[in-house]
């Protein structure tokens, strides 16, 4: 009779000469396992780097990551989950569930990339393609370590039979495009306890952090063209408008709350001076720490653009893109997190890597943090950052927690050529794996502890308050699958 193969856990285990957790004392079992999903993650280090680095090549942008999504849901299925795609109505997101009953564990996939940032992986500005896409947020990482994460978890629930489900999210167009909240707004986090998320970074930390809410939208206007020189007089110009509205809204600066943040970009002008633009486009971004405040401050904005479409005789339409709340913090398991963290510390430099890193310092001017941070954890404090993130919107429906990686050299920008540099070679990757581990190990705790769970969801009430009521902040609009065409 031919032997059954022995089981890569029950395996670990003999080689360890340790006892099966079911045979220890509690403290020593979670310790067991999380040296298990850690020593698993190594095992497929290279492998989980091959993934990384083709989504890296493939540098898809908001909602058309199709290669990437497929690459994870590949993994993942292989690995034994079970898949949903095209959930919420929006081709690259999916769903991969593996186990029974709870607590339901969610980690968050991030895969997408960003216009214009094409970069070779090299210490020096050189674009692979020109004017091509490039991970400048290192989500080509951020997607492969959760799923690493992931199957790590899959694997010890396995072996242990263990009640429980892990379940990795795959969440497109984070940047600009608001995936998560299509997902929210579907219900695919209802069932859930905790969600877990990580974020390349320049550092090691898991401090709790806000973000500012975000909203954005095109406004259009719509003129009359003719010739400049021949006839002006027949002529509205959409350009005027476009112009007009940015104008009352740069005055509006004085009068909005000091930490308001508004960014703008002309999308469309004209194309030629001597031809009155009957069409033109403007994208604007406006943030805030509040969404109540936030949708105030907007009100305002779009009062600029009917008022500069009224004062130059055009007309205007507006198309919200993107809505996203601020990060709900959850200290109960942002201290779980940043213990793991600690546990499993931060990494170091081969030679070639110290090259390479000091060679993009050099382009930085003044880095914020030093060469070797990124061997050590940073301290655990609470925060508000001005960025904007749709995790947040997760985050008002489940309790989450999650941490920066060391996965670019120290004082480097995120959306920066150097980013995308150090996020194609091993310094990336190398952090990747400290993210992986975090994430596992954290996930261990909750499943093996009911304690955490109840102390974020008490924390998780008492910061909702108990009139809350979710709203997404871009309405009942369709996902913009074509944002980034």
């Amino acid at each position: 009779m031919k032997k059954a193969p022995i089981s890569p856990i029950l395996m670990f285990f003999l080689m360890t000469g340790t006892l099966p957790l079911a045979a220890q004392p509690a403290s020593e079992a979670v310790q067991d396992a999380k040296d298990f999903v850690a020593t698993s993650i190594d095992a497929r280090g290279e492998a989980y780097a091959g993934i990384a680095r083709q989504i890296w090549e493939w540098a898809e942008v908001g909602y058309q990551e199709s290669q990437s999504a497929v690459l994870l849901q590949a993994e993942l299925e292989q690995a034994g989950f079970s898949i949903e795609a095209g959930v919420a109505g929006i081709p690259t997101a999916f769903v991969a569930s593996y186990g029974q009953g709870g607590p339901v564990i969610g980690i968050l996939a991030e895969y997408d990339a960003l216009p214009g940032l094409s970069q070779e992986a090299l210490p020096e500005r050189r674009a692979k393609i020109k004017d091509g896409a490039g991970h400048g947020c290192g989500h080509h990482l951020f997607g492969t370590a959760s799923t690493a994460a992931a199957i790590a978890v899959k694997d010890w629930l396995a072996e242990t039979g263990r009640a429980g489900t892990i379940r990795l999210y795959g969440t497109p167009a984070e940047e600009g495009g608001a995936g998560k909240v299509y997902m929210v707004r579907e219900g695919l986090f209802n069932d859930v306890d905790v969600v877990l998320h990580w974020h390349p970074s320049d550092r090691n930390d898991a401090s709790p952090a806000t973000s500012l809410a975000n909203r954005s939208a095109k406004f259009r206007f719509h003129g009359i063209s003719t010739h400049a020189a021949g006839a002006p007089e027949r002529g509205r110009s959409a350009l005027d408008g476009v112009e007009a509205m940015n104008l009352m809204v740069n005055m509006l600066r004085e009068h909005v709350p000091s930490d308001t943040r508004i960014h703008y970009v002309i999308t469309r002008g004209g194309f030629a001076p001597n031809v009155v633009p009957d069409f033109a486009e403007v994208y604007y971004y406006v943030r805030h720490p509040s969404a109540a405040t936030l949708e105030g401050i907007w009100e305002r904005v779009v009062k600029a653009a009917e008022g500069a479409a009224l004062g130059t005789g055009t007309k205007m339409t507006h198309e919200i893109i993107h809505g996203i709340h601020s990060v709900l913090p959850n200290e109960s398991l942002a201290k779980l997190v940043d213990a793991n963290l600690r546990r499993v510390g931060g990494v170091s430099y081969s030679a070639e890597e110290i090259a390479f890193a000091q060679a993009i310092r050099s382009t930085l001017g003044s880095p914020s943090l030093p060469l070797g941070s990124e061997q050590t954890i940073q301290p655990y404090h609470p925060r508000t950052t001005k960025g904007s993130t749709d995790v947040g919107d997760v985050s008002w429906m489940v309790p989450t927690a999650g941490l920066g990686a060391a996965t670019w050299v120290p004082g480097t920008s995120a959306h920066s050529w150097q980013a995308v540099a150090a996020g194609g070679m091993s310094i990336g990757a190398k952090g990747m794996q400290v993210a992986a581990k975090t994430l596992a190990m954290t996930a261990v705790d909750l499943f093996t502890d009911p304690v955490h769970i109840e102390a974020a969801h008490a924390e998780f009430y008492d910061r909702r308050g108990p009139e809350f009521e979710y709203r997404a902040l871009l309405g009942d609009r369709p996902p913009p699958l074509d944002y980034r065409k």
